[in-house]
């Protein structure tokens, strides 16, 4: 029976920070004595990986990989992520794969204003370009068989960040934290001096709303990555065509499927946010399936039925965590 928390624990007391960063703000709440983390150290840490991944920052290695014939010098942020691409791109049968970029472009959800979906001809020639086939990592060196190749991280880089801004913590002695960028969320251990397991809230989707609708759901969790995939907030309208920012890689064309979001729960946030996306792609009769073959991963999953109702379900691993609200 917990009691009161040990004196060590008890002297801990909550630090904030807050703000901007890849085009969305983030929060950190970390539990100690003192605030030995600043909010500068932070900022160097998103800057330097802004300068790898980002595809909105100029002179981005990413940005270079995308703009060279063959390839680039990568450094240990491009390796770590485009390793961790590759790995579920394969797991997942091609329905996560880096390579989309082209595609994401074309279809409005790149870094450039789109004026209307592209035509089936432009589809098929970009496919050409298309599949992490054509793309190595070697060495130190991230290199391309093609030079139309071009990645587009953006899909996990949030969650990347997120864990290496949970590192950081950690290089400070720091076991007490939620870290959360974007909605991406990585948490260890409890909020101090009461000892309760950190809450995350899973936002009730509505297409119809602006702003959130409060939660569907809300879980306890003592350590992880959380990150969450939706289609109801982030599309075109192209006239009466709904476009969703999830394509499919191997046709070219937007996920159309009875998914609305799925919430994935993994070891760390970088493989939470890996997954998320495909399991969007695969819809919910096979996305049920692959969590059932993958059991370091689990799921919160919300859904149309064929009647248009809404239906959530989730893996017993994930429902354990589900705290009344």
């Amino acid at each position: 029976m917990w009691l009161s928390p040990p004196p060590q624990e008890a002297a801990r007391r909550p630090f904030h920070l807050n703000g901007y960063a890849q085009g969305t703000t983030y929060a950190i709440t970390y539990y100690a004595a003192d605030s030995t983390v600043s909010g500068e150290s932070v900022s160097r840490q998103l800057a330097e990986i802004d300068a790898s991944l980002s595809l909105y920052a100029p002179g981005s290695l990413i940005n270079q990989f995308n703009l060279s014939p063959k390839g680039i010098v990568a450094d240990k942020h491009l390796k770590r992520v485009v390793r961790k691409a590759l790995q579920v791109c394969e797991d997942t049968q091609g329905l996560f794969d880096a390579t989309v970029e082209p595609l994401v472009r074309a279809w409005g959800f790149g870094t450039q204003h789109i004026e209307a979906p592209p035509s089936p001809a432009t589809i098929q020639g970009l496919l050409a370009q298309v599949g992490s086939d054509k793309l190595h990592l070697r060495g130190d060196s991230l290199v391309k068989d093609r030079p139309g190749v071009h990645i587009d991280l953006n899909g996990i880089a949030q969650g990347y960040t997120v864990d290496m801004l949970a590192a950081l913590l950690e290089r400070h002695h720091i076991r007490n934290y939620m870290v959360e960028l974007g909605g991406e969320i990585r948490v260890r251990g409890h909020k101090w001096p009461g000892g309760e397991l950190m809450r995350i809230g899973i936002e009730r989707p509505d297409t119809s709303a602006v702003q959130p609708s409060g939660f569907q759901q809300v879980i306890r969790l003592r350590a992880g990555g959380v990150t969450t995939s939706g289609n109801y907030r982030k599309f075109k309208q192209w006239g009466p065509l709904k476009s969703a920012h999830l394509i499919d890689p191997q046709t070219g064309y937007p996920f159309q499927n009875e998914m609305i979001s799925v919430t994935v729960l993994a070891r760390d946030a970088l493989t939470a946010d890996a997954y998320d996306n495909a399991l969007m792609g695969m819809g919910i009769a096979k996305a049920l399936s692959f969590l059932r073959r993958h059991r370091h991963l689990q799921a919160y999953l919300i859904y149309q039925r064929p009647d248009g109702s809404i239906a959530d379900t989730a893996t017993p691993g994930f429902q354990r965590l589900f705290s009344p609200q």
